[in-house]
């Protein structure tokens, strides 16, 4: 529909519009411009093309230049202004960079030489003196027809944006000039040494427009933008003739010494466009002949209206339309045509949007289903306590709180998808979990993940805020855990955080609390069955959450164990569980042993660049059990906190949560009480007292007494 809006826009415009030939504002058969700058006649390039040869431009590399003077850089020619910006070489004379006087001369240019058709133009250039001091313009005779003085100290900076007399002044030029000099009196920059300051005359709009800058060339010689006028030519008698145009006019006014000039200008009217200097080179602007399409006149009166493009103010003819049958017909056909296409762009834009509200309706509805939504009201329907718990998020709130899910809010990447640092409207900084694109057999882990999360209510446990099913793939978003995961801060071996024996034990009893709550203290007891110290967060103050329960379950408290396909992580994994495939609470138990050997060893659970039992951790920790060598296994920070006695003790309860036979694990509420008993227990001193400790294992006993 879009499409056919547009083809149709298209196809009226093309009605409407008349192809046009450029203007040509060079004479026929010759080179319009030079590079960027166009070369309009008068001048030209190339033999033949400009008036005569005091108009003639070579063009070098893309360069204009002005060839009778010495090939002098072309910046700029205007017709409207009838003027030619000039790139001028200035001759300064700095007797031994000390100047009580100097003078400078704008050399190579003979104004003053017979039928010179330039001018310095009065109305585009400014006289500008950069320095400490003070500059005049005086023209042949000596007469002083402008200038200006500065002031400043040694810290003075000089800013030419801001020209106004604190080591930069400017002033007009009150004539049209044909030789000047500029005398200067103390012009040197200060905090310079001394160096020279300089005085220039300068086209205003570089100047003031910040295109300008003194472009050294060699020695004492610089370049300075100069605008200069070309008024054609002098009247001459024989010149007469030459351009006997309607378009052309003849100007008079006087020069520095007073004597008046007479001079030819040409322009086209305000209803004409082109080169008023070529036979017939002024034709109706666009506007004009739109205007009689319509039946009307170009009227003498006009408006103004900048051009973005040339940076000029141009001036835009009124279109007088008579009054008449014709033309009131015309005004009501295009007036009832404007209407009908604006209703018709108006209809078409609100089906547009209709039609698109509609399609992404249907697209969220199919999302919701996909995602599991019809599942989570299954699971609400058939539990009233999860009514109202769980939050749904729409897409386009995700959206803002991710930046669009930007590469710079990821805060990790896993096996069932991307975790996303995210703020929501109200201020709270959470954790956005997207999940990867997914089939339906896995839609029901995802909203298991839901249901349990929208349930528990623990410390040490993430807080689940809500979902979004509307989108391709299903998301989480729950509390942001700041301090990143328990591995991360096992392995971190920078030592910005001291990881003491108390630290560990805090940690390892939070995480007991959570499971033992999650296994005993919920309605129906819920197996995480993927322990490990990735899912283990910190927050702030390093307190433990334990989070990621994608693959958790639900067990009916009649029930002992859970039937399922093998799922964990290699090296947590329950031996019982792995051949049997029946899943109990003290295969959660299993894994936390491994969890419990990595925050006191610092061990991963299983190491690649071991080898043998070394290799996998819970296997090497019962090996140094059975042959008394225990402690050479514990990271020696803790072993060097003189606590051999609450080691053994953690060793101890390792060991039976490690059991290859569940029932002689202890439940989970049974770790923690006995965790919590360790920690209130271990009291850090400096004195060393003696200790007995005695451990009784199944297949053997060991003594190991602490001097």
């Amino acid at each position: 529909m879009k499409q056919l809006l547009i083809f149709h826009l298209l196809f009226l415009i093309l009605l409407t519009t008349e192809s046009t030939e450029a203007l040509n504002l060079a004479k026929k058969g010759c080179q319009e411009r030079c590079g960027e700058v166009g070369i309009p006649f008068p001048f030209g390039i190339g033999e033949h093309c400009a008036l005569d040869e005091r108009y003639a431009v070579d063009c070098y590399s893309s360069i204009p230049y002005l060839s009778v003077f010495k090939n002098m850089e072309v910046m700029n020619v205007s017709l409207e202004q009838q003027t030619i910006t000039v790139n001028a070489s200035v001759n300064f004379d700095c007797k031994n960079r000390v100047l009580n006087s100097s003078q400078i001369l704008i050399s190579n240019i003979d104004f003053g030489g017979s039928g010179s058709p330039f001018l310095f133009s009065r109305l585009h250039n400014i006289f500008v003196a950069v320095g400490c001091g003070n500059a005049v313009i005086k023209d042949v005779d000596g007469t002083t027809v402008t200038g200006c003085s500065t002031t400043c100290s040694n810290d003075t900076f000089i800013d030419l944006k801001n020209c106004y007399g604190v080591g930069c002044c400017q002033a007009t030029v009150p004539y049209h000039l044909q030789q000047f000099t500029l005398n200067s009196t103390r012009l040197e920059r200060q905090g310079a040494d001394g160096t020279c300051g300089s005085a220039f005359l300068v086209d205003e709009d570089s100047f003031l427009n910040g295109n300008f800058s003194l472009r050294f060339m060699s020695g004492d010689h610089y370049s300075v933008p100069i605008s200069l006028f070309w008024p054609l030519a002098r009247i001459y008698p024989q010149d007469v003739p030459t351009f006997k145009r309607p378009e052309c006019t003849d100007v008079e006014f006087y020069l520095h010494d007073g004597t008046l000039e007479g001079y030819r200008k040409c322009q086209c009217s305000t209803s004409e466009e082109g080169n008023p200097y070529l036979p017939n080179g002024c034709r109706k602007t666009e506007k004009c002949m739109e205007c009689e399409r319509k039946g009307g006149l170009c009227s003498r009166s006009y408006s103004t209206e900048y051009d973005d493009a040339t940076s000029q103010i141009l001036s835009i003819p009124s279109c007088d339309i008579p009054f008449g049958p014709k033309s009131s017909l015309g005004v009501i056909l295009g007036v009832s045509i404007s209407l009908s296409l604006l209703f018709l762009t108006a209809f078409i834009y609100g089906l547009h949007k209709v039609i698109t509200k509609t399609i992404e309706k249907r697209q969220k509805e199919k999302f919701f289903k996909r995602n599991g939504g019809l599942l989570l009201k299954q699971q609400e329907a058939t539990d009233a306590g999860l009514i109202d718990k769980t939050i749904l998020f729409t897409s386009k709130d995700l959206e803002m709180a991710t930046d669009n899910y930007n590469e710079n809010r990821i805060l990790g990447r896993g096996g069932q998808g991307t975790v996303y640092k995210g703020m929501l409207a109200d201020g709270r900084i959470v954790a956005v979990k997207k999940s990867k694109i997914v089939d339906e057999s896995q839609l029901d882990q995802f909203i298991n993940e839901v249901v349990i999360l929208s349930q528990v209510n623990h410390r040490n446990v993430v807080k689940l805020l809500g979902c979004c099913l509307e989108t391709e793939v299903p998301q989480l978003v729950s509390e942001f855990v700041p301090n990143g995961t328990l591995y991360d801060f096992i392995q971190d071996d920078a030592g910005e955080f001291q990881f003491s024996l108390n630290t560990r034990l805090q940690i390892a009893t939070e995480v007991a609390g959570a499971l033992s709550y999650l296994h005993s203290a919920t309605s129906i007891p819920i197996y995480h069955r993927d322990i490990k110290t990735t899912n283990i967060l910190l927050d702030e103050k390093y307190r433990a959450k334990v989070s990621d329960f994608g693959t958790s379950r639900f067990v009916s408290i009649d029930q002992t164990h859970l039937t399922t396909s093998v799922k964990g992580t290699f090296g947590y994994f329950d031996p019982e569980y792995f051949q049997s495939s029946q899943f109990t609470e003290k295969s959660d138990v299993y894994s936390f042993g491994v969890v419990l050997l990595e925050l006191f060893t610092r061990e991963k659970p299983i190491s690649l660049t071991k080898f043998g039992e070394h290799r996998n951790l819970a296997i090497y920790f019962m090996l140094a059990m059975e042959e008394g060598r225990v402690m050479s296994v514990f990271d020696q920070v803790v072993v060097n906190e003189d606590s051999k006695g609450v080691l053994l003790a953690i060793a101890n309860l390792a060991t039976r949560c490690l059991s290859t036979n569940g029932k002689h694990r202890p439940t989970m509420k049974e770790v923690a009480i006995e965790l919590e008993g360790i920690r209130m227990s271990h009291v850090p001193s400096t004195v060393e007292h003696p200790l007995m400790f005695t451990y009784n294992w199944s297949t053997s006993s060991f003594k190991e007494t602490i001097n």
